[in-house]
């Protein structure tokens, strides 16, 4: 009964989201509440469960989600993601004009959300595609693919920041095995599959893009940051993250002891202390340096706050939800039933959060639900890696973008696709991602 439950939950949620068009915040919530009654939670409790869950997910990301979209507000406004663009397109020159887009959208990727990256970029690719006669989805699908690997490997991004934070993972070290799983996987999906793409939706290539996209803010480059500032802010979060993480993986191996210095490391290196450094840091390069008055910086903060507000209310809606089905025992259900499975447990996270993004269409919404479901079966399962399991949950979270998912209208739109060349090149592409993103992570179980 309880999967039973689980399966009209689902599907309710998605009645109501796409039939009924709810928010999708409200919508999980009635869900929520609906399944904990279902699965026989106490009247007295259910409340008290879902509060729980929105408070402990929200609890654990609210900070390192609301200073990385301070960061990324920042070095977009100032120019910054801007010069890395137009700087790194330069240097590779128009023959690799297509690995210049995959860099600049990576790197801008780490530190901006995806539609912020999308949005950001579009104009930039549209005045280079004009300008070098080429498609504009020549130049997209690059784009739009380093957008969703960063989103779905990389903290400080909602997904992965939720789901490590869930179970209970290191979040530098999520860090560092998904720059590692991203790389090969946006190659694969942003430069190999496009080649055959372009013979399955050739059409495509014939689309120039939509104008509306390029009415964004424009700067003159030289008023903008220098290219070595912009990177070096954009990734100093990951920076140090990466050291954090470092010392983690390498203190064990050689034994060291646990001395002051290590303590003030892995404090720097603690998500949310790098997110405040890394905030302190371009409120200084990328305004505080360039003569822009704090009243400026802080507008450029505020509206990036103001846009964050219903998404973290969708991730807590998640995280309710999630508690629900840990509270109702679902769980030691599920955990029951895969126990003593061979089963691994980066193949079973990467299924369940495959299935409920299918469904559910967001990728965050099915990260964080996939986590309940997860999560307790992780204790039956031998030698789990916490870190890989909560990558294979985002690389799952990727697959098979389609109607059901506001990112998939947003690349259509913004390419000027078809529904059927959306289908062929995004739909397709985030499925490489996902499939990429998992062998990756199985490779990576393997060698670790």
């Amino acid at each position: 009964m309880p999967l039973v439950i689980i399966a009209i939950g689902v599907l309710l949620l998605i009645i109501l989201i796409m039939g009924f068009k709810l928010n999708t915040f409200v919508s999980l919530i009635l869900v929520s509440f609906i399944v904990a009654l279902s699965l026989g939670i106490p009247l007295t409790d259910v409340v008290k469960s879902i509060e729980s869950g929105l408070g402990g997910t929200l609890g654990h990301i609210a900070l390192i989600f609301g200073m990385g979209a301070m960061l990324g507000r920042l070095i977009a406004d100032a120019g910054g993601a801007n010069r890395i663009a137009i700087t790194l397109i330069d240097k590779f020159g128009e023959k690799r004009i297509q690995w210049a887009v995959l860099f600049a959208s990576f790197i801008c990727g780490i530190a901006l959300f995806l539609e912020v990256t999308i949005v950001l970029l579009i104009p930039i690719i549209f005045s280079i595609a004009k300008e070098l006669k080429v498609s504009i989805v020549h130049l997209g699908l690059p784009m739009v693919t380093a957008a969703l690997a960063t989103h779905a490997f990389l903290p400080p991004h909602p997904g992965p920041t939720a789901v490590a934070a869930e179970y209970g993972a290191n979040i530098g070290l999520v860090l560092v095995y998904g720059i590692i799983v991203a790389i090969p996987t946006v190659i694969l999906a942003g430069v190999l599959y496009p080649k055959l793409a372009k013979k399955i939706v050739p059409t495509a290539w014939t689309r120039e893009g939509s104008e509306s996209f390029g009415v964004q803010k424009t700067f003159k480059l030289e008023e903008t940051p220098g290219f070595g500032i912009s990177v070096f802010t954009a990734l100093f979060p990951v920076i140090l993250m990466a050291i954090g993480a470092t010392v983690d993986i390498i203190q064990p191996a050689i034994g060291f002891e646990d001395n002051m210095l290590v303590k003030v490391i892995r404090f720097i290196g603690n998500s949310s202390t790098a997110m405040v450094l890394s905030l302190l840091l371009a409120i200084y390069t990328m305004g505080l340096n360039r003569k822009v008055p704090m009243k400026n910086l802080m507008n450029s903060c505020s509206s990036a706050i103001n846009s964050l507000g219903m998404l973290l209310l969708i991730i807590g809606g998640g995280g309710a939800l999630k508690q629900v089905l840990i509270d109702g025992g679902v769980g030691d259900y599920v955990a029951k039933i895969f126990e003593g499975s061979n089963m691994s447990p980066v193949f079973f996270a990467w299924t369940v959060a495959a299935i409920l993004r299918v469904c559910l269409g967001s990728g965050t919404v099915a990260t964080l639900t996939a986590a309940g479901l997860v999560l307790p079966t992780l204790g039956t399962m031998p030698d789990v890696n916490l870190e890989l399991v909560a990558l294979a949950t985002g690389a799952g979270s990727a697959i098979a973008s389609h109607v059901n998912d506001a990112g998939f209208w947003m690349v259509k739109e913004s390419l000027g696709m078809t529904l059927k060349e959306a289908f062929g090149t995004y739909t397709v592409l985030s499925t490489v991602v996902a499939v990429s993103g998992l062998v990756c992570t199985l490779l990576l179980d393997i060698i670790l």
